[in-house]
């Protein structure tokens, strides 16, 4: 960081009157990573990094509206509230990496999350007091960075290997195309998913789930890949597989388990949170679900009753911000007792492993110049995540107005993507943290108004709707230049209302210029069309600085 960028954000903590730690604090911080065993089983995870091998800064939603029965429980709390439910002290480094509270601010006194160079060294820490602790990943790993999409992901499958991941499962990652998928998973073999299948036959595709012994308790670790991945993503990169929850092969996959001499189950899933929370009231037998795909942060498991007895459902975070830990007590053939810690990786309280920091500093070094080379300085904090907007979106909704002329603009609801200071530069790094994907081309397409209500209502219908099952995660669709009504509670079809362009009702038979991106048609795909970062690189670099963007929100109700 230059001295200029420090300076503006040391006025920005001065001003906001926030004071940095004292010595007995950071004491207690560096007391975070101590966490005494338990029980005989130990199995580390972590989820949805999107290929983010350096430490960044990562702010968590101030929104996470949940739906049905799932409204004002984790993992649809946030701010405050989370902090109040997880008797978390304000201020704190823990509400730092928990919430969206004074983030500016808190950042600049407990510095970047993550980095796999200071995972490492905290998986090593702990695996030396957990003899055979598997280290799991919940997938979203090889996509949402320059070097991952440059490279194929093979910046991240080496760092993995480095890192010690034992299994595996994925969503994100299906993004690379069946034939690299499937290339990882026969080099490797950890990749598991038991409801991915073949679309003709429903053979497997990958195993279902793999058997370790650990302290001599016999485990089942299943995969569960995310279950809408054709539907999210596009279908072209897995033509020849199908995806789904499949609640029943679940079962059947856990009682061959039981019946192979399993005496814990444990799910690596990337469901979602809201899903995992309803398979675990319906199938029996398994111990402990560790999920991924929401980014839900959740210090804490939620504790599920079923028929056949309870499970723990836990969501580590993203970005490489976290590491869950769950220790179990296995005696007499079950699970007796549990211990769970989900680790915030604070980069400055956690030595670089060497080993890990030159592997990175060897696949970034082809594209160093371009990724370190700075666009703009960000005059406000930007950010992605949010139910229905963050000043990140914002500021490539008004890119692709401007640069493409459109009156109206969609960008997708993703949670992937790092979050910009005030006064940070934002270099091409950043920008493709936002936008690195395979499918990255820009629409611009002239759509009538009962369209535009169709898509909104569809979207909001996947993310909203109130039996989990139906929902596909992530956040809705972003706006700009339009402004509407939204009716979360509402039936599909009625959830959408009072749409409006510069004040004047959207007419349902009337043509409006749209620009998007990302699209998942192989219509799209054999159209073309510029990717995403250039349309927003020629819109930052007309700028000496980017202000904060002005949010367009649509009007609860």
């Amino acid at each position: 960081m230059e001295r200029r960028e420090f300076l503006q954000l040391l006025g920005v903590s001065l001003a906001g009157g926030f004071s940095f730690e004292s010595k007995s604090n950071e004491k207690r911080n560096r007391n975070l990573y101590d966490v005494p065993r338990f029980g005989n089983l130990h199995l580390l995870h972590f989820t949805d990094c999107h290929a983010q091998l350096l430490p960044t800064y990562f702010r968590e939603p101030d929104t996470n509206l949940g739906a049905g029965r799932s409204v004002g429980k984790p993992p649809h709390l946030t701010g405050e509230a989370l902090l109040r439910h997880f008797r978390i002290k304000p201020g704190s480094a823990e509400a730092y990496a928990f919430s969206h509270l004074d983030f500016a601010r808190a950042a600049h006194a407990y510095g970047k999350v993550g980095g796999f160079a200071h995972l490492a060294t905290l998986i090593k820490r702990l695996k030396a007091d957990r003899p055979g602790a598997l280290l799991l990943d919940g997938g979203d790993n090889w996509q949402g960075s320059a070097t991952a999409l440059w490279t194929r992901g093979e910046d991240m499958m080496a760092a993995s290997r480095l890192l010690g991941v034992e299994l595996m499962t994925g969503h994100w990652d299906f993004t690379l195309g069946a034939e690299r998928v499937q290339e990882y998973a026969k080099k490797y073999g950890n990749f598991l998913a038991q409801n991915v299948l073949t679309a003709d036959f429903e053979d497997p595709v990958f195993p279902a789930y793999a058997m370790r012994e650990i302290n001599g308790v016999p485990v089942a670790i299943i995969g569960q890949a995310y279950p809408y991945t054709p539907i999210a993503n596009p279908r072209y990169f897995v033509p020849d597989w199908s995806f789904g929850i499949r609640e029943t092969r679940m079962q059947q996959v856990v009682d061959e388990v039981r019946a192979k001499g399993a005496q814990a189950v444990v799910l690596l899933s990337h469901n979602g949170m809201d899903i995992d929370l309803k398979l675990a009231g319906r199938v029996r037998g398994i111990d402990a679900i560790l999920g991924g795909h929401t980014h839900d942060g959740v210090p804490a498991p939620t504790i599920v009753a079923n028929a056949g007895g309870k499970t723990l459902v836990t969501n580590a975070g993203s970005n490489g911000k976290f590491l869950a830990v769950l220790d179990l007590e296995v005696k007499h053939r079950h699970v007796g007792g549990f211990r769970y810690r989900l680790l915030p990786v604070f980069s400055n309280l956690l030595p670089p492993d060497r080993e890990m920091e030159g592997l990175i500093e060897k696949v970034r070094q082809p594209f160093k110049h371009k990724l370190e080379e700075k666009i703009v300085v960000s005059e406000g904090l930007l950010y992605r995540r949010g139910s229905f907007n963050g000043t990140f979106d914002q500021l490539l909704l008004d890119a692709l107005m401007e640069v493409k002329g459109a009156e109206i603009a969609f960008s997708p609801g993703f949670r992937w993507g790092t979050s910009i200071l005030p006064g940070q530069a934002i270099t091409r790094e950043h920008l493709m943290d936002q936008t690195a994907i395979t499918y990255p081309y820009v629409t611009l397409a002239e759509m009538r108004g009962d369209t535009i209500k169709t898509i909104l209502e569809d979207v909001c219908d996947n993310l909203f709707n109130a039996d989990p099952y139906l929902q596909q995660g992530g956040d809705m669709v972003r706006v700009g230049g339009m402004t509407y009504t939204c009716n979360i509670r509402a039936k599909i079809g009625s959830r959408i209302s009072e749409m409006a362009l510069d004040g004047r009702p959207i007419e349902a038979d009337k043509s409006y210029k749209v620009a998007g991106w990302a699209p998942v048609s192989e219509e799209a795909r054999a159209a073309g069309g510029e990717p995403i970062w250039e349309i927003a690189e020629l819109y930052l670099r007309s700028r000496k600085t980017i202000k904060p963007p002005q949010l367009n929100l649509p009007r609860l109700i």
